[in-house]
């Protein structure tokens, strides 16, 4: 099992090093001093910015990006490492919004939001939590009635990011039969009403409650329905083509294997994943930068051993995300069904011990790593917010041992 990258990776990661420290951690660095949410128009703008580089979610610009989970992986990384609050914009704006390029000719959903996808104009969320349903998503309370060819959403949403600057909803509602569905929802179309919600960090991220009442969302846009044209008459093989899969990808086989809500969130927990991974990269390199220029005792704290512990621990908290996310990709890219469970394991410890290595960062930056003129509090901040979104530290380690422990064990049932 090689996890190394290509030529063409490391070319493409150094490009994106570029592009990312020059067009965005500018703004980045603003913002989140700022402690403002962005704005839809910050979000356009940015995935506009991206979109030059061919990191978009139309299949004309980004070409075979997608068809390498692994540079996926790489992307995330990065992200996470200059900005997890964009990381999170585009992860959202740029995975949802891909989907309508592959939906049927004639669609309305694909008819009225394919030219804003092209111009990088939409900006998406995907909505499970409820106030009353967080890590107990079987207690969630948004229905969704059927009503002619209309389905009438109701309930409330809560930690949904992008939320509140979104003009595209991937949402989970449970449907008349008691089993959760997944609903596209054009905005424009089907109004929703949210609100900010303050949080510790990922200040530039945009995250609130959504608020539906009535919503007629057509049912054509289930995502069980758009998987079942994705998969039927020949569309599986013209999206692996579309995409530029190589012949030994499997990952397309997922589809038939996981439901819909599993799958969604098992992607999303390797996302969260790589990007705790990026955070811990970014302490690790702040440190040892660090280590070599201050001078303590008349000579630099990077000779002390005390320091040298704590390089070691951020370095290998960073190496272990790392190779956890890349094996979890492996099986996904296999279509192996041990992905649901390796993305649990890569999720809960990348997200739990990047606390442990910005603590550590810290504590070898001293007083300045409590100061807001370095990065480094805004790394421990980010970092504590990893744990809780898609899947708890705790909730995703009894998924992989009820996984350990086989049927019957299952400790929340």
């Amino acid at each position: 099992m090689d996890f190394g990258f290509s030529e063409d990776q490391k070319i493409f990661r150094d490009s994106l090093r570029d592009f990312l420290e020059k067009e965005i951690v500018p703004i980045a660095d603003e913002k989140e001093k700022i402690g403002e949410p962005a704005t839809r128009e910050d979000a356009i703008d940015i995935a506009k910015r991206f979109k030059k580089i061919g990191l978009s979610p139309d299949i004309e610009d980004i070409g075979g990006f997608a068809s390498d989970l692994s540079t996926v992986g790489l992307v995330a990384e990065e992200l996470g490492r200059v900005s997890p609050s964009i990381a999170l914009l585009m992860g959202y704006s740029l995975s949802i919004p891909a989907v309508l390029q592959f939906l049927p000719d004639g669609m309305d959903l694909k008819e009225r939001l394919l030219p804003k996808m092209k111009r990088s104009e939409i900006v998406a969320t995907y909505s499970l939590t409820e106030p009353e349903a967080g890590s107990d998503s079987r207690a969630l309370k948004t229905t969704a009635v059927l009503d002619g060819d209309e389905y009438v959403i109701n309930g409330s949403k809560t930690w949904a990011s992008n939320g509140p600057i979104s003009n595209l909803a991937l949402l989970v509602a449970k449907v008349e039969s008691g089993e959760q569905e997944m609903f596209f929802i054009d905005r424009d179309q089907s109004p929703y009403d949210s609100s900010e919600l303050g949080h510790l960090g990922l200040k530039f991220g945009s995250t609130g409650e959504l608020f539906l009442e009535d919503c007629r969302v057509p049912a054509e846009n289930t995502l069980t329905n758009i998987i079942g044209g994705i998969m039927s008459g020949g569309k599986i093989e013209e999206l692996t083509e579309d995409l530029e899969m190589p012949s030994d990808s499997h990952v397309m086989d997922l589809l038939g294997m996981m439901n819909p809500v599993s799958l969604v969130l098992a992607f999303l927990r390797i996302g969260m994943a790589f990007m705790a991974t990026g955070i811990s990269q970014a302490c690790l390199e702040a440190s040892v930068k660090y280590s070599k220029e201050r001078v303590a005792f008349g000579k630099p704290i990077g000779k002390f051993q005390l320091i040298q512990n704590m390089l070691f621990k951020i370095a290998t908290i960073t190496e272990t995300s790392r190779l956890l996310g890349y094996k979890a990709l492996d099986l996904a890219a296999n279509g192996s069904p041990e992905f649901r469970t390796a993305s649990s394991m890569a999720k809960a410890y990348s997200c739990k011990e990047v606390v442990d290595a910005a603590s550590y960062a810290i504590e070898i930056h001293g007083g300045n790593g409590l100061s807001d003129e370095l990065p480094i509090e805004r790394y421990f901040r980010d970092a504590r917010m990893m744990s809780i979104p898609d899947g708890t530290t705790n909730m995703n380690t009894l998924v992989v041992g009820r996984e350990l422990l086989g049927p019957g064990y299952s400790a929340y049932v």
